[in-house]
């Protein structure tokens, strides 16, 4: 890529994204564009977004041209927003692999930041939520899900995050009892 077009991309990335902004950083869930900064590393010189997340208490500098490499987003509207609720109301899908199989795939739903995937751990992960045997790593990558959905949720919605955790185990726990009702 030449200078030219790292200043393109820079440019066009800085029009899609703005101070204040809340967006969606894959691997660590919802965090909000603090400031737009320039460092000097050797002779190149980058422009970073500068993105806080509150929840980790954590600031991550995401350089302008890859910001979109790294699958930078911003948070998702009303429509996803519902087919992830919509996600949530489906039939749980149960895999009879192996667990340590099945646990990567779900960080992997986790990690690629598409609420609908990480809708589907939750959904999938819920239904023995209330299990004394569920293991320590099942429950750690449930309540990883759950809280990263709530974290988009609630930014979305201008809400907080319990809130928004709530709103989703109601819809939740509706759907069990639906299905406990259906069998």
């Amino acid at each position: 890529m030449t200078i030219e077009n790292t200043v393109c991309n820079e440019n066009a990335v800085r029009d899609v994204f703005n101070v204040n902004d809340f967006v969606v950083y894959p691997t660590h869930g919802v965090g909000k564009i603090t400031g737009v900064e320039t460092q000097k590393i050797g002779e190149i010189e980058l422009t970073l977004f500068v993105i806080f997340f509150e929840k980790e208490k954590m600031t991550l500098r995401v350089p302008m041209h890859r910001a979109a490499a790294a699958g930078l987003r911003h948070i998702s509207d009303e429509v996803q927003i519902q087919k992830a609720i919509k996600t949530l109301k489906g039939k749980a899908k149960t895999s009879r692999g192996m667990w340590s199989r099945r646990a990567q795939e779900y960080e992997a739903k986790i990690n690629s930041g598409n609420i609908l995937s990480i809708a589907e751990v939750v959904r999938d992960l819920h239904k023995n939520v209330d299990q004394s045997e569920r293991s320590y790593s099942e429950r750690m990558i449930y309540e990883s899900a759950l809280g990263r959905l709530a974290g988009e949720v609630a930014a979305a919605e201008s809400i907080d995050s319990k809130e928004a955790s709530d709103r989703l185990l109601k819809v939740l726990r509706s759907q069990n009892e639906k299905e406990k009702a259906a069998a």
